[in-house]
């Protein structure tokens, strides 16, 4: 027998996904996908590595780009990059095919960050996005706020608190980032070897969660009152929208995204109910200047992402989207070893009906057995009896009471009880 040595194992931040478990993923992905058609959005597929330099443009004074991304050479001396995260290739993907915009995407992929692994974050992880590519119209910004917003209430998630921000234009952040510079250099003392990192991006100090600078982030000049007016406008705009469509909101003045290509409207979902720093479900915000960064068009766009992992924590935390108890509806028992089993079987999935059977000529206990255990509701069986008079047993798994239903209606008759 092999020892645990033996036996390989996930890598370091990764974790399998085994039924049942995946279904309540599968749900996820399910709604997520009808929400996204609700609203106009096709799927998009991009590659799980690009060239080093797509993401490079997240910003290299970014932990991710510095610290976190798994790059490598390949065997032809090109330097690529697995991807952490989803708009840099998407909208590489615009850059490279030019659609017609607005270009309103959607996906699900894994990312790859090299982290220390963290409950509902890995270093493989799974994210859900969304992206509208081509208008810079408020409107979008409300459009893909509300459809994150209601898709988490689809869950059944109602704990959760949405905060915005706008990141301003040009000539805000020219104007903010000079400001706010002079603020760090002035508590230089507290950010200790970490003002080179202030002084090449000051905004990235603002999304720090480390509790000994919380004081001089709580003190730091407000991004708000540098916005300029065309700035200023274009959030009014977005918050008087989103009290249209009835999505609360609060306006947070600290709030920055993580990443050097964010401007104007930025926004973040908190799972109330998690608790601790760790309680972001997802968010985003706009990055018009990406796509010309990428070689393509000039292209205002707005997009977010959320993390599955993450997203189903909040969801047991609320006690909300309970694992399956079962894939089955019903279980086929063969007691006579015809190869009409087989057909029955494929008959019931042919009706939308989900089934299974045991295998491996068990005898008749066992099989029960293996139906009890699937959580099915009913075992349908063919006797030696019931085959000759064109009949089958079916037996309701929680109660034991059976009855015989004629063989050539008993497809219909499972699909009108299990309705």
């Amino acid at each position: 027998m092999a020892s645990d040595r033996d036996v390989f194992q996930a890598p370091k931040g990764t974790r399998d996904v085994l039924p049942p478990d995946s279904s309540r993923w599968m749900e996820v992905i399910g709604a997520f996908a009808g929400r996204a058609e609700l609203y106009g959005f096709g799927l998009v597929m991009t590659p799980i590595f690009e060239h080093y330099e797509v993401f490079a443009r997240l910003g290299q004074s970014t932990d991710v780009v510095s610290k976190e991304m798994y790059d490598f050479v390949d065997k032809a001396g090109r330097r690529l990059a697995l991807r952490p995260e989803g708009t840099a290739g998407t909208v590489r993907a615009y850059a490279q095919h030019r659609p017609t915009p607005p270009w309103k995407v959607w996906y699900c992929a894994p990312n790859f960050r090299y982290e220390a692994p963290q409950e509902g974050r890995y270093r493989q992880h799974w994210q859900l996005g969304a992206e509208a590519i081509g208008s810079d119209d408020p409107q979008i910004d409300i459009e893909m706020i509300d459809f994150l917003d209601g898709f988490y209430r689809s869950l059944g998630l109602r704990q959760v608190k949405l905060l915005i921000n706008s990141m301003g234009d040009a000539e805000t952040r020219q104007r903010y980032v000079a400001v706010l510079l002079d603020y760090w250099l002035s508590n230089a003392a507290t950010l200790g070897d970490e003002m080179p990192r202030a002084q090449l991006n000051p905004l990235r100090i603002l999304d720090s969660k480390r509790p000994d600078w919380q004081v001089i982030i709580a003190a730091a000049p407000k991004l708000g009152d540098y916005l300029s007016d065309a700035s200023a406008a274009q959030f009014d705009a977005v918050q008087a929208g989103l009290r249209s469509v009835d999505v609360a909101f609060e306006v947070a003045p600290r709030l920055v995204r993580g990443f050097d290509y964010y401007t104007a409207t930025v926004f973040e979902f908190q799972g109330l109910a998690l608790g601790g720093a760790q309680n972001a479900l997802g968010g985003g915000g706009r990055y018009d200047k990406l796509s010309a960064e990428m070689g393509g068009p000039q292209a205002p766009a707005i997009g977010f992402g959320s993390g599955i992992e993450r997203l189903l924590l909040a969801c047991d935390a609320e006690a909300v989207l309970p694992q399956s108890t079962s894939s089955t509806d019903v279980f086929v028992i063969d007691a006579i070893g015809e190869p009409d089993v087989a057909k029955l079987l494929h008959e019931i999935r042919g009706g939308d009906v989900r089934a299974d059977r045991s295998y491996g000529s068990k005898n008749l206990k066992k099989q029960w057995a293996a139906a009890s255990r699937s959580g099915a509701r009913f075992g349908v069986m063919y006797g030696e009896r019931e085959w000759a008079e064109g009949n089958v047993v079916v037996k309701d798994l929680s109660t034991a009471q059976q009855i015989e239903v004629a063989r050539l209606q008993v497809v219909q008759w499972l699909r009108d009880h299990l309705k």
